[in-house]
């Protein structure tokens, strides 16, 4: 049985005030989870996130860090830094960053590399625009997404990485894969590992869909055989969404 995670991934919004609040909102609804459950808020509001949610079952990780361990990299934040500030995770590759930033598969790939070698859990980002899935190139994308920024990786260390699939036509639009090609795909990535790396780890890896997540669909992607759980955009900046999107993951 894979672990099961939801994690909120707040983009640039929340700040301290807002974050101290949600954080004491929320833990009271979210109990002793079993899923793995976490926030991502903005790095301003990290400090206040892992304060407010210690002795909980509340993970707190970052949005981005830089692919360099150290160095004058103007406004950068390293894996290490993460890891002193008490962060547990980090989103990494995501579409926005690739699109907006400008970032690659390769430095991808040195951002998942230094993530683990902090010991944090890498949640590797991947998906398709609409454009490529209306050309029939999901698969192309996908795989080039994932060879590339696991490339020379050892089944070891892909045993602690988390991979999210997010297809970039459902980000921010409303607009969500149904439950039917959500399963076709994240089956597509869960292949694609047991032919490169063995289906021992292929079967353990987590695979999470990412793409306006709502209580009302989280359900029918949950019972999904190959999703373990999702990464939610503006639904995790709503206490009771986000935490009803929680409840019916561990239906």
């Amino acid at each position: 049985m894979r672990q099961r995670f939801i994690i909120g991934n707040w983009k640039m919004h929340m700040g301290v005030r807002e974050t101290a609040t949600f954080v004491q909102d929320f833990l009271p609804l979210l109990g002793e989870a079993t899923t793995f459950v976490g926030i991502a808020p903005p790095f301003t509001s990290i400090e206040t996130a892992v304060n407010g949610a210690k002795k909980s079952y509340l993970n707190i990780g970052a949005q981005n860090m830089s692919e360099f361990p150290k160095g004058a990299y103007t406004g950068e934040i390293s894996s290490a830094m993460l890891k002193e500030g008490g962060v547990s995770f980090v989103i990494l590759g995501h579409s926005e960053r690739r699109a907006h930033f400008h970032e690659g598969d390769s430095m991808i790939h040195r951002k998942v590399k230094w993530a683990l070698q902090e010991e944090l859990l890498p949640i590797l980002c991947i998906g398709e625009s609409q454009e490529e899935r209306d050309k029939e190139m999901t698969e192309k994308v996908l795989t080039r997404q994932l060879g590339e920024a696991l490339k020379d990786f050892s089944t070891k260390e892909l045993e602690k990485l988390v991979i999210a699939y997010e297809p970039v036509w459902a980000i921010g639009t409303g607009k969500t894969a149904t439950p039917d090609i959500a399963q076709e795909t994240h089956h597509l990535i869960r292949t694609f590992v047991k032919d490169n790396w063995g289906g021992e780890v292929a079967e353990r890896i987590p695979l999470l869909y990412g793409g306006s997540v709502k209580p009302e669909n989280t359900k029918a992607l949950m019972a999904e055989p190959d999703i373990d759980g999702a990464l939610v955009g503006g639904a995790s900046l709503e206490v009771e969404s986000f935490a009803k999107i929680i409840k019916y993951a561990e239906e």
